[in-house]
């Protein structure tokens, strides 16, 4: 019975450790931080960026930084524009360093990867997959996992890369709202698994 007893201990821990957690409590942005002066709030159990006044760059992250990890999250596109997920992310200010996978509307390469400040697009999906919906709940996963990604949107995989810089560190996950005005996203049920 003792033996049974610590096996099961055990298997509570392993499950546990790679258990799924949700990032976004659906009431407030505890375990966020706001980077710049665009409009992030809670609404009907949903978190909304909003472009603000100054109609500049804008990012919500995680106090908490992750390495290898499996990320999903519904989105929302409400007015046109764009947005991302960036990861193994740092924030200074309104400039971030790091890797975006794109959130964007129908035809602007939603899922690709992105990397600021650096070397640009890295890989974008073949346009005849793009699956996004204006105004419609749309699910996204992204896998990193050493030096490889892999995204999905709405359960098509998107891309699949190979990038030695992207296994070299760690770095917050942050949502973003792009400068230029106009764009309003919706999110929710952000959970991360690690890996």
């Amino acid at each position: 019975m003792k033996k049974n007893s610590i096996l099961l201990f055990l298997l509570f821990l392993i499950v546990g450790a790679n258990a799924q957690k949700s990032l976004f409590n659906g009431k407030n942005l505890d375990g966020w931080k706001i980077f710049g002066t665009e409009k992030w709030y809670v609404k009907n159990k949903n978190l909304i960026c909003e472009s603000g006044p100054d109609k500049g760059y804008g990012y919500l992250a995680t106090e908490q930084k992750f390495k290898d990890f499996e990320l999903s999250l519904m989105f929302k596109p409400e007015a046109n524009g764009n947005s991302g997920v960036f990861f193994h992310s740092d924030i200074e200010g309104t400039k971030v360093a790091g890797w975006q996978a794109e959130v964007a509307p129908p035809g602007h390469f939603s899922g690709g990867i992105y990397e600021s400040y650096k070397r640009g697009w890295l890989i974008k999906p073949d346009p005849a997959i793009d699956n996004v919906k204006m105004n419609k709940w749309n699910t996204m996963k992204i896998k990193v996992q050493n030096d490889e990604v892999t995204t999905w949107v709405n359960g098509v995989q998107m891309i699949f890369l190979k990038d030695k810089a992207i296994g070299e560190i760690d770095g917050k996950i942050a949502l973003q709202i792009h400068d230029g005005g106009g764009i309003k996203v919706a999110w929710k049920k952000i959970k991360i698994k690690e890996l």
